[in-house]
């Protein structure tokens, strides 16, 4: 039986709805927004009195370079038109993300019990055996490990906590916070070059075995 044309925009309006709260826009270039979006899940709920879409069952979110990896995807808009995202693992294992970030070789992956995406304050905030790794190309750069980080996608700025709320990691988790303690690990950058100018080039004369100027 074909779906009535209401429904399927209705369909077409949830998956708008969680793309947009989840391809954390901070990150999202032109190439990853012009991509189609492709979501799998064992089962989806929608309440649209509460404006609230979950998808459970190995969901599985793709789009351009985007990946999201979760036990459970939850995505709300409230009255004010702010998107709201949570992604959650099963007990014991973690939440996945992973986009490369436009206009560069780098992209940028994180792991967590949880994964929440703010739309009102444009943050991400991973919870609970948290890692965020940025990579230059295949190349590891730098590395996040804390309870809870946080990441303000307007300023590229990055918050770790190592107990947050007193607690902290037990052994038995992986603690990658090594037990209530932040661990980083920073590659370092090569400074900028200045731009050659044509009073920078080498002359070459014949004494020197090359060709006059």
């Amino acid at each position: 039986m074909m779906m009535p044309r209401w429904m399927v925009l209705r369909m077409i309006a949830i998956m708008a709805l969680v793309i947009s709260t989840l391809a954390l826009s901070a990150y999202a270039g032109p190439s990853d927004k012009n991509q189609p979006m492709n979501i799998e899940a064992d089962a989806l709920r929608y309440d649209d009195a509460q404006r609230l879409s979950v998808f459970t069952g190995h969901v599985v979110v793709t789009k351009g370079t985007i990946l999201i990896r979760g036990d459970t995807v939850e995505v709300r808009q409230d009255p004010q038109g702010h998107q709201f995202g949570r992604i959650s693992a099963l007990p014991g294992q973690r939440a996945f993300f992973r986009q490369k970030r436009d206009g560069t070789d780098e992209s940028i992956e994180g792991e967590a019990e949880t994964i929440d995406y703010d739309g009102r304050t444009d943050t991400l905030k991973l919870a609970t055996r948290a890692q965020v790794r940025r990579y230059q190309g295949t190349r590891l750069n730098d590395e996040f490990n804390a309870a809870l980080i946080v990441y303000n996608a307007a300023t590229d700025a990055f918050s770790l906590d190592g107990s947050p709320g007193g607690s902290t990691l037990t052994s038995g988790k992986s603690g990658l916070s090594g037990g209530g303690r932040v661990r980083v690990m920073l590659t370092p950058r090569p400074a900028a070059q200045p731009p050659v100018t044509g009073t920078d080039k080498l002359l070459l004369t014949p004494a020197l075995g090359g060709a006059s100027r």
